[in-house]
């Protein structure tokens, strides 16, 4: 995500904007940020981990989606786009044009030097606030390390973190998820 805002905007202004360009924003209160490119581990991180899902999941209520699916927390002050999201059962859509959904049950993001403290701070809190999220997964893209966040009945989260190719137990969609094939052929640089 780019640091620069544009000028505030409402909530119809950024979808109407959205919509009709090639390229893909983040909204949140009122600015719209330009998503920059990904590294390649990045991409392949978040297709590995997309893929292993998908296999876990087939046949059953989950569906898996990449980062070209917009997720609202708020439909009035902020859009983002997750790099994986797992949704079960029905989706659920701001509006008639059922391309915004705002019931996640797992969402993942691939951590950036430029993303990271936003992906951990202001966006998690934004996205706790959705009452579907049961888990939240960070990943490194430079060693191996995930980050794995559980709602708990009482809505606090419990952080469980793995630093070794071992596997994810992902209680909300009754699945595991292996650290080897998360990274596999990722090439950590030294």
């Amino acid at each position: 995500m780019t640091t620069q805002p544009q000028a505030r905007l409402t909530p119809e202004e950024y979808l109407r904007m959205e919509r009709d360009t090639e390229w893909k924003s983040e909204y949140i209160d009122g600015e719209m940020f330009a998503m920059s490119g990904a590294s390649p581990d990045h991409v392949l991180i978040a297709t590995n981990i997309a893929g292993e899902l998908r296999v876990r999941l087939r046949g059953g209520p989950s569906t898996v989606y990449t980062a070209d699916l917009r997720v609202t927390t708020d439909p009035q002050r902020h859009y983002a786009y997750p790099d994986v999201v797992v949704i079960c059962g029905p989706r659920e859509y701001t509006d008639e044009r059922r391309d915004t959904i705002t019931n996640p049950k797992l969402i993942v993001e691939v951590l950036s030097s430029s993303t990271e403290n936003y992906d951990r701070g202001a966006k998690f809190e934004r996205y706790r606030a959705m009452h579907t999220l049961a888990e939240y997964m960070l990943v490194a893209q430079d060693r191996i390390h995930v980050e794995l966040y559980t709602r708990q009945p009482d809505d606090r989260w419990l952080l469980r973190e793995w630093n070794e190719p071992t596997e994810i137990e992902l209680a909300s969609l009754d699945c595991r998820l292996s650290i080897a094939e998360v990274y596999a052929n990722v090439q950590f640089s030294g």
